[in-house]
């Protein structure tokens, strides 16, 4: 299993970085995820940081050195993210739990799995074309007090109907597994970063060789759109350098 890959996270314009990123693997397997606590519930890092540790150990518990079933492991490792976020919420008296969007991938012979929760996304993109991309469980709201003449010119945002910590049971989804090829590029982010960069721009910075130096541009260019309000900027990047038809 060869792969490379960088990963990054900046505060943005917000008073402290709510993002957490993460990865590790063994001799057959890997994961990656990418976690952004709600910044209208309390505890947003704290959210986030604890759901990071649940998924890793959990999956050092299991990878031994494969998973047996990467989907059932998946839907589980997040579920119990989620009620570890209620206990947390418990034992510390809180009226308002913690809460965090997750997407996570495990590689494993020679596919990618996509998990997620929320709005955080994962890209599956090869050569300059965006093959697989997790969708957001948010909805569109429309302003509807701005004055505007027309629908087309309502502002609008994006507003979460699921993700970790709700106070209602999370939609956790997993994707058909994927077979990677050589070259293939993994983008997991936080909305720091998709909310602010054209998914034009997403794709040219991944054609980058050397996954620095894409995640690095990517994660500027969102710092740069968002300016002194924008939000925190997280990306992880993984290139899939496993040869298509390896000799043997």
């Amino acid at each position: 299993m060869k792969f490379s890959v960088f990963q990054t996270s900046q505060i943005g314009g917000r008073k402290r970085n709510e993002d957490r990123m993460g990865y590790t693997y063994s001799k057959s397997t890997a994961i990656f995820l990418v976690a952004d606590g709600l910044g209208g519930h309390p505890d947003g890092d704290v959210a986030s940081q604890l759901g990071l540790q649940v998924v890793m150990a959990k999956f050092r518990d299991q990878a031994n050195p494969k998973l047996d079933n990467v989907a059932h492991f998946l839907m589980e490792a997040m579920t119990e993210v989620h009620e570890s976020l209620i206990a947390y919420a418990v034992s510390h008296s809180m009226t308002d739990t913690p809460s965090t969007t997750m997407v996570v991938v495990v590689v494993q012979d020679g596919l990618a799995y996509l998990g997620h929760c929320g709005d955080s996304r994962g890209y599956l993109i090869r050569q300059s074309q965006v093959l697989t991309r997790t969708q957001d469980h948010s909805l569109l709201v429309r302003d509807g007090g701005s004055g505007a003449d027309s629908a087309s010119e309502l502002p609008s945002r994006h507003t979460l109907f699921s993700c970790l910590g709700a106070s209602h049971v999370p939609f956790i989804e997993v994707a058909e597994p994927v077979p990677l090829c050589f070259g293939d590029r993994l983008l997991l982010c936080s909305d720091g970063l998709w909310g602010s960069v054209a998914e034009s721009d997403i794709i040219q910075a991944m054609q980058d060789t050397k996954v620095s130096e894409a995640t690095t541009a990517l994660v500027n260019l969102a710092l740069h759109k968002g300016g002194p309000r924008g939000d925190n900027v997280t990306a992880l990047t993984v290139r899939w350098e496993e040869p298509d038809n390896p000799p043997g």
